[in-house]
């Protein structure tokens, strides 16, 4: 078996960026319910853990196309889902066009957890914000979603009219 640093970085397998969705599924107590990806050469980020989700077929709309990821992944139908943030990747200079990963909330309660019954990946876990934000090797997008998801209420307003809060200290929040 190829070891997880040679399949991360060292692979020339193909990859073939697409338009996705992700699921932040959020128990009750605040946890995630985060994969840990297979070691697959051709996908990214093997071996990291991620939010649960995938490309979108030809004409499926994001919400079909999650709740169809998610059924094919834990054998799991939401029983309701909203989107919460939507990030765009430009990778035009690499040849690889615009593409955008939306990430919806999607509520879970235990009982359903207990029922998940993990289909794609080497495994499914609960985990505190502060193990996925700190502790764990998490593909870099879907760490930003949780930490958006996080820290939502900490991020200035869209009506630029209201000052934002001044921040407690450090360098102002610059990204």
């Amino acid at each position: 078996m190829t070891s997880m640093p040679d399949v991360f970085l060292g692979s020339i397998d193909l990859l073939l960026p697409t338009n996705a969705v992700a699921a932040l599924l959020l128990l009750d107590d605040s946890r995630y319910i985060m994969q840990l990806r297979d070691v697959k050469p051709h996908i990214f980020y093997p071996g990291h853990w991620g939010l649960f989700g995938g490309a979108l077929d030809e004409g499926e709309t994001e919400a079909d196309a999650l709740r169809r990821e998610l059924h094919e992944e834990l054998g799991f139908t939401p029983r309701n889902l909203s989107r919460f943030v939507r990030l765009d990747f430009d990778l035009s200079a690499i040849g690889a066009g615009k593409l955008y990963r939306a990430v919806y909330e999607v509520p879970v309660t235990q009982m359903e957890f207990a029922t998940f019954a993990l289909r794609e990946g080497l495994a499914c876990q609960a985990l505190t914000p502060r193990d996925i934000l700190t502790e764990l090797r998490v593909t870099p997008y879907d760490s930003f979603a949780v930490w958006l998801h996080y820290a939502r209420e900490r991020l200035a307003p869209a009506d630029r009219n209201r000052p934002a809060p001044r921040p407690a200290s450090g360098n102002g929040g610059a990204m």
